[in-house]
């Protein structure tokens, strides 16, 4: 059985040619309509992935507010992982966080030569779009182009999602038109760097009440703007196939219908439901029945989907664990039935030359209700030259460096009377935005602070 299992995963290496030597050799993956597709062949690209990052919660987040493990960062431990991963026939991984600052040369490498390719999240801990409280100012845009440019160069990175799950409550919908805001940023600091057009960037929205609203609201276009603030891709994390369910109870046969009209590639960016626990204490076993329905009759819709995840960890969706001081693998039960379960699937792909793409964007949203957030205007481009040069003009400026403390002088300011901040005002659902709104507290502090003191 496991010797089988092995032998048609390698097998499955030649569907895509030739292996990469290198992440220069690989080829791209590009979006066309609603799929992928390889640049070399023109075959159409399923993923199938493994979200790998350690401490990482199944809605994305850290389990700790301050630190991560950047996993690309590590070829060591990519040297132990990949062989599994190319046992689950794994052609993508997700990553939550990665440092721009650290070389990621070995891993990726060692991945292009896997056929391996990447989708990275870029924002960290403490370092992205929060839901309640949402902006899209100077510290986000440098994170977010620092991840860029660190990624950019390898060939089997595929794109980049600017938010995850940020809408999770009604009442947070607001928050969707600054992640847009991120989209726009981020795909026109790719094209203004002339980085490979292939680069996509996406949205991984979990499996909420308005998911339907953040789909429309993501890939429509408002205007004429020339598709710069649309997604590229559409991640859907999904968790409502538990045990052996089936194509209509876990309503992915209505997800189906919905994006069948997609104008962009949809793929499940999670999916692995968990039951509950067992008599001993740990994790139901996951038969991962739905992969013969998400790589059969879904694939004209669907691209394919990310497992979570690699790594066991207090939530217990870890496929394997570490032992040994972390220099090997232990594959758990969940292992081999994702393996079983893969070798089984051998979707028919389209090819690129006989493909039409049809589908048109989807019209915005509309404010009501629930939704809260307008798809036009939308928080402006972060201009960090912009922000510098009101600093330079002011009189004095704050030397602290903690967010936290400016509230209550917000608070006091604003209060007295609201014109001194309207420079730095953000509200996306009358779609009012100051000049400065793009910019850090502690500029937008010293900015109210003159006008309320000194002028």
């Amino acid at each position: 059985m496991w010797k089988g299992l092995v032998s048609a995963a390698v097998a499955a290496l030649a569907v895509t040619g030739v292996e990469a030597a290198s992440y220069d050799d690989i080829p791209d993956i590009e979006v066309y309509g609603q799929h992928f597709f390889y640049t070399n062949n023109g075959s159409q690209f399923y993923l199938k992935g493994v979200a790998y990052q350690q401490n990482y919660s199944p809605n994305g987040s850290t389990s700790t507010n301050t630190t991560y493990t950047d996993p690309l960062a590590d070829g060591d431990a990519c040297r132990r992982d990949i062989p599994y991963l190319k046992q689950i026939f794994t052609n993508i991984i997700r990553v939550y966080a990665i440092d721009p600052t650290k070389n990621h040369d070995d891993c990726m490498a060692q991945l292009a030569s896997a056929d391996i390719y990447v989708i990275s999240d870029m924002g960290e801990p403490g370092t992205s779009i929060e839901s309640n409280n949402p902006e899209w100012d100077v510290t986000l845009y440098q994170r977010y182009t620092g991840v860029i440019d660190a990624l950019s160069k390898y060939k089997n990175v595929i794109g980049f999602f600017a938010g995850n799950e940020n809408v999770s409550a009604d009442n947070q919908t607001a928050a969707a038109a600054f992640v847009k805001a991120a989209v726009r940023d981020s795909k026109t600091y790719i094209a203004n760097q002339n980085y490979r057009k292939t680069l996509g960037v996406g949205y991984a929205t979990a499996d909420v009440p308005s998911r339907d609203e953040l789909a429309h609201y993501f890939a429509c276009e408002p205007g004429n703007s020339g598709n710069k603030t649309s997604i590229d891709f559409w991640g859907y994390n999904v968790y409502s196939w538990c045990g052996d369910s089936n194509y209509a109870t876990s309503s992915y046969g209505e997800r189906v219908d919905f994006f069948s009209k997609y104008p962009v590639p949809v793929f499940f960016a999670e999916y692995g439901c968990i039951e509950g626990l067992d008599s001993a204490g740990g994790p139901t076993h996951r038969p991962f029945t739905e992969v013969e329905v998400l790589f059969g009759n879904m694939t004209s819709v669907f691209s394919g989907g990310i497992v979570y995840e690699w790594f066991m960890g207090a939530n217990n969706y870890g496929l394997v664990s570490l032992t040994n001081n972390d220099a090997s693998v232990s594959p758990y039960p969940d292992f081999t039935s994702l393996q079983s379960q893969l070798s089984k699937v051998s979707p028919t792909p389209t090819q690129r030359s006989t493909y039409t793409p049809t589908n048109s964007p989807p019209a915005c949203p509309s404010v009501g209700g629930t939704w809260l957030a307008q798809a036009s205007p939308l928080p402006p481009n972060v201009n960090p030259q912009l922000c510098a040069c009101m600093v330079d003009s002011l009189q004095c400026v704050y030397s602290s460096t903690d967010d936290a403390a400016y509230q209550d002088d917000f608070s006091y300011i604003c209060a007295a009377d609201a014109k001194y901040c309207n420079g730095i005002a953000r509200n996306a659902t009358t779609g009012q935005f100051g000049a400065y709104s793009g910019c850090d507290p502690r500029d937008q502090l010293a900015f109210v602070a003159n006008q309320y003191y000194l002028v």
